[in-house]
């Protein structure tokens, strides 16, 4: 099958420049599994023993399927649906675009849930602003009155509507803008912040916490497998955003090359976190294990006590709210793409399609506990099954040939002979121990 077939690129908005697809990439990448969660884990299982594993993994996964998802969807000129099909096509197959409603859907089912939560940091930011944040005499209260049933109908709307004004504009204009004003923001501000932490009294047993090595937890599989969790959740590889992003992607540019700045710049946002949450923490004897409500409850606790506390946790919140938004464009952006691919909607039209359906099911989901199981129940059984369909579908079912000539383009220097090994057996492998292991431990990202 000719390759000119793949080319739709013509009619298709694209990523002006290639600095913006990585900040888009990036964007996708960072968010509340880099905050509040990679900072936990990292004590939790052996401190800088933990970031051994990790490092691996994020190289491992960086090297193989975030230059697949960004060369397929490149490749093909569409999202998952259209990749899909397109890729069964090469093997006489059809019905193609059925397996690829999965990571669509996944990628709709995480963005409705998150959908929610980031209302919850945009209630959190203003609040931190306007100092009703720092002055409420009892965090967990404060979290407690939006995170009920219908408890933030109107944040949850207001923060669809920001993410949807961003999606309106398209992938240049939009997409690619927002991200190349919020992600340079989002490090600078947690930048602003790591250096303020360091001045506080007691944020040393923070660092010790972080960075005082447990080498006997190496010899443990759990810390491995959560290493691996880890790495892949915070990469977003689910087959869908970083796969339509790629499709936006112009032959020219190098996909081995972003991929690599993808990883090291997600990886820079997590230590970044850790360094601000985890010394915070100790320095005011709260418990670093606390988890979700450690983004709602124990920070806003932490700014209380700290001086000048309106102000950092409005930076603070702020920068979240950056790294919240820029994750809900990317995921909103496969189901979106699918409408305007495999109905011919309008980007309005499409946008508002999925805006009405997204809030929907959002007021039904906004319940702590109910949204949690939502969360769960995708991120453990869909997510990493897109993930593994669109590796098998480039590196096997297009081909290694296939596969290599792809993620070729744009590149001067040739891909090593590691390339298939790793991407076909090694990225393939690691997802479905992913995937059996996230149903076997209820979730290891």
């Amino acid at each position: 099958m000719d390759n000119k077939e793949y080319n739709t690129l013509e009619t298709r908005d694209t990523f002006n420049t290639k600095l913006g697809f990585i900040l888009a990439c990036v964007g996708s990448a960072v968010g509340m599994g880099n905050i509040w969660l990679f900072p936990y884990r990292v004590g939790q299982f052996g401190g800088a023993a933990f970031l051994i594993p990790y490092f691996i993994f994020v190289i491992l996964i960086g090297f193989t399927g975030v230059i697949g998802e960004m060369a397929f969807g490149r490749a093909m000129g569409t999202g998952p649906l259209g990749a899909f099909k397109k890729a069964m096509e090469r093997r006489g197959k059809k019905h193609g675009d059925l397996i690829g409603l999965i990571p669509v859907i996944g990628s709709l089912g995480i963005a409705i849930g998150y959908s929610v939560v980031v209302g919850w940091i945009l209630r959190f930011t203003v609040g931190a602003i306007t100092g009703g944040l720092t002055s409420a005499p009892d965090s967990g209260a404060y979290f407690g009155m939006i995170a009920g049933k219908f408890g933030s109908i109107g944040w949850h709307f207001a923060a669809l509507i920001l993410t949807f004004i961003v999606m309106v504009a398209g992938i240049s204009a939009g997409i690619e803008k927002i991200n190349k004003f919020m992600m340079p923001a989002f490090f600078g501000m947690f930048l602003i912040l790591a250096i303020r932490v360091l001045f506080l009294p007691g944020s040393s047993a923070g660092y010790s916490y972080l960075f005082s090595p447990k080498w006997e937890l190496l010899g443990d599989p759990k810390t491995w497998v959560f290493a691996l969790g880890q790495a892949f959740f915070s990469l977003s590889l689910a087959g869908s955003g970083t796969l339509v992003y790629g499709s936006y992607l112009k032959k020219s540019e190098d996909v081995v090359n972003s991929a690599v700045m993808v990883s090291i710049f997600d990886t820079i946002a997590a230590m970044l976190a850790a360094l601000v949450i985890i010394p915070s923490v100790f320095a005011f004897n709260m418990d670093p294990a606390a988890g979700p409500p450690l983004m709602f409850i124990t920070m806003p606790e932490i700014f209380k006590q700290m001086p000048a506390g309106r102000l950092f946790a409005s930076i603070f919140f702020i920068a979240v709210l950056f790294a919240g938004i820029t994750s809900l464009v990317n995921l909103f952006e496969a189901p979106i793409e699918s409408l305007q691919e495999r109905f011919k909607f309008s980007r309005a039209k499409a946008v508002t399609t999925v805006g009405i359906v997204a809030a929907i099911i959002g007021i039904f989901i906004e319940d702590g506990d109910v949204l949690g199981t939502w969360m769960d129940v995708v991120s453990i059984y869909v997510i990493p099954l897109g993930a593994l369909l669109a590796g098998i579908m480039f590196f096997w079912v297009c081909g290694p040939k296939f596969a290599r000539e792809q993620a070729q383009l744009g590149r001067q220097k040739e891909i090593g002979s590691w390339f298939e090994p790793m991407s076909r057996y090694v990225f393939v492998g690691l997802t479905i121990i992913v995937y059996i292991m996230g149903i076997f431990y209820g979730g290891i990202g």
